[in-house]
């Protein structure tokens, strides 16, 4: 085990909240390794780099010498997590989160080391449960309790639906730290009270309460929403090499520290030295570039890493890009929307035929197809092809 501060130092590495630190330092001064909970509810196959921010915090952990139990909620995934929804969400079926459940096994270990991680489902305990032992759960918390969960909150005022299953689901989540004896459990800030409930369910069966690690949720690449497929601001870690690169370099400058803290597994004494680099004229862009490098190499390899900016370069995500793209500058005092940018840019004749082209699915932006809601945001580079033959890289900034 490192020495406690080292370990301390290295845990609070872009953590938004810890409670209770001194819990924390106290458990870390023992010596012995911690069990280090987060629990996914498979709900999609597909993971983009903002769930990757809780995944790199559980290997920096097990870096320390700490078990990672990486609950995967099948259980809990059919009752469906109603964090920051302001609808029921629907359950998924049982083939569904077990479909589901085999890729995120698949897509983790290439952060996680299999050798030091648990891989648990909450099924396990839950089914085990009978209807009186879950009545005798519901019993540990009140209405008026479950009520200041925020999202809750608003939709009661709000006379919007909630259902009773709905209330089940934080119970199970903190009754799952009771079932696994968590020393720690790691969570988005949108989970903290999901957090907060396995320590006080742990409290009510006999165990030290488990510590709460909070991390925040990760920015897309327009900066401003957090990262979701749903938004077209992802970067999806099953993205081409080619592909992750190229989101990864034209990210905002604003924003790669923000990637880097998070993402990267450089020191921050290295991080450090690279934005001294920058504030002393280094290009942004090669730093970037250093940054697509290692998220290449995590999920494709280091052979794919090193090749990357050759097929970023002269590839989108179909069809072939010329070698000598176009690079167009716009000044705008605010983000502007895509028929706007492409009239601007020269790659259309006019708005009209920029709606035309986007009503038929001709428009593609870093490789994807998109509508005429698509919004561009200010100080990032956008690679776009307006139709099969116009192509620019396209940058806007304030004047």
């Amino acid at each position: 085990m490192k020495p406690v501060e080292e370990q301390l130092a290295l845990i609070k590495r872009g953590a938004e909240e810890i409670l209770v630190e001194g819990e924390l330092l106290a458990k870390l001064k023992r010596g012995v390794p911690l069990r280090i909970k987060a629990g996914f509810d498979p709900t999609a196959p597909d993971l983009h780099l903002g769930h990757t921010v809780l995944i790199n915090k559980l290997r920096q952990f097990q870096d320390l010498g700490h078990q990672v139990l990486f609950l995967i909620g099948d259980f809990t995934g059919m009752i469906g997590d109603p964090s920051g929804k302001n609808v029921t969400r629907l359950p998924l079926t049982r083939e569904q989160v077990m479909a589901n459940a085999e890729t995120y096994k698949e897509q983790v270990f290439k952060i996680l080391d299999p050798a030091r991680t648990q891989v648990m489902f909450n099924s396990t305990w839950m089914d085990k449960m009978t209807s009186a032992d879950m009545i005798q759960l519901a019993g540990k918390y009140t209405v008026a309790r479950m009520l200041e969960r925020d999202d809750f909150d608003k939709r009661y005022k709000s006379g919007q639906s909630i259902a009773i299953h709905e209330f089940l689901y934080p119970l199970v989540q903190g009754y799952d730290s009771v079932a696994m004896q968590a020393d720690v459990e790691l969570g988005g800030t949108d989970q903290k009270f999901n957090l907060l409930m396995g320590r006080e369910l742990q409290r009510q069966f006999g165990q030290e309460p488990q510590i709460i690690l909070t991390m925040p949720l990760l920015e897309g690449l327009d900066g401003v929403k957090k990262m979701s497929k749903s938004l077209g601001n992802y970067v999806g870690i099953s993205d081409a090499p080619g592909e992750m690169y190229n989101k990864i370099v034209s990210m905002p400058d604003t924003l790669m520290w923000r990637y880097f803290e998070l993402l990267s597994f450089r020191s921050m004494e290295d991080i450090a030295q690279l934005r001294s680099d920058v504030e002393r004229g280094a290009n942004p862009r090669d730093v970037k570039i250093k940054l697509a490098e290692e998220l290449v190499a995590r999920f494709h390899g280091e052979e794919a890493a090193a090749s990357a900016h050759r097929s970023a370069g002269n590839r989108l995500k179909e069809g072939e890009l010329p070698e000598d793209l176009p690079e167009v500058a716009l000044e705008s005092a605010e983000e502007m929307p895509v028929a706007a940018v492409l009239n601007r840019a020269g790659m259309v004749k006019n708005a009209a035929a920029a709606k035309d082209l986007l009503n038929a699915g001709s428009v593609k932006v870093d490789g994807v197809v998109i509508d005429r809601e698509f919004i561009f945001a200010l100080g990032r580079d956008y690679v776009c092809q307006a139709g099969k033959k116009k192509f620019a890289r396209i940058r806007i900034e304030k004047p």
